[in-house]
């Protein structure tokens, strides 16, 4: 499929603790701590005492992140032209409006997805809570095309995970971290905040900021993405120039009102010692 609009996301989550009580019959009294207690104790137990990260459909959604860019294709290049980055939703957005307000993008836009380790976790949970809330995703779900479909793993040019892509597919590197990759190629990667202090800044009321931190991740997962397709030869070096001129252009016109912007630019300068382009 041809797809004409890129859509490169990243969610944050929480541990989900309604549904603790009916995992391992906690006292439906008890508080979020304690749920939380005992859903990382369920998880240690599971995993031999390896990992108390909850699996999958054990995480809230409390933001989704994006950025959209329009897709011109002139024989074997792409060009992107920048048109948004933002989060879904408000302040006072429920979980099932995130959802399905991801799901109904992907439906109506039928866009290239992008993320970083986004086959691994943040589409399995957004197709967990989809079910949860009783969201609808024909489009994700569509496997019509056998080989070009959301759900293939190998069809980079409808979801391209970057973490498996630039893995191959698991077989070097496995479990190869963004920031990792960021601070190699000169880019912020993460910066003030990361994703162990969600839960912490969720409970003290503080969604914006998880908001702002969840799109510094997305601006992150676009310009490796830029670099990828750069080093695949599917974008050539005026492309590549252009479409991060564009993601400087909208930190500029943006970075007084939204201040984590602003941020991200100048730990990107200080990264990559101001050079941004290649010459």
């Amino acid at each position: 499929m041809q797809h004409q609009s890129l859509f490169v996301f990243d969610i944050e989550t929480v541990p989900d603790t309604d549904a603790v009580t009916n995992l391992v019959g906690l006292d439906p009294h008890a508080s979020v701590a304690e749920r939380r207690e005992a859903l990382d104790a369920y998880h240690l137990e599971v995993t031999g005492g390896a990992n108390a990260f909850p699996r999958q459909p054990f995480h809230r959604v409390v933001a989704v992140s994006f950025l959209a860019a329009d897709i011109e294709t002139d024989g074997k290049f792409e060009t992107y032209f920048l048109k948004e980055l933002r989060s879904g939703g408000d302040e006072k957005s429920r979980e099932r409006d995130l959802v399905a307000g991801f799901f109904q993008w992907v439906d109506k836009k039928h866009p290239r997805l992008v993320s970083y380790n986004g086959r691994g976790f943040d589409l399995p949970v957004l197709r967990h809570r989809a079910m949860v809330h009783g969201v609808t995703a024909a489009a994700y779900h569509d496997t019509s095309n056998k080989w070009e479909n959301y759900g293939s793993r190998y069809a980079l040019d409808d979801h391209c995970d970057l973490q498996e892509a630039l893995t191959d597919f698991g077989a070097a590197s496995r479990g190869l971290k963004l920031n990792e990759v960021c601070a190699v190629l000169g880019f912020p990667g993460k910066f003030g905040v990361d994703g162990s202090q969600v839960a912490p800044m969720f409970d003290e009321g503080r969604v914006s900021e998880i908001r702002d931190y969840c799109e510094t991740d997305v601006l992150n997962t676009y310009l490796v993405y830029l670099r990828y397709q750069l080093t695949r030869g599917r974008v050539n070096k005026d492309g590549y120039n252009r479409a991060v001129a564009d993601v400087i252009a909208l930190i500029n016109a943006e970075r007084e009102v939204r201040l984590h912007l602003g941020a991200f630019l100048e730990a990107w300068g200080e990264s990559s010692n101001n050079t941004f382009l290649f010459d």
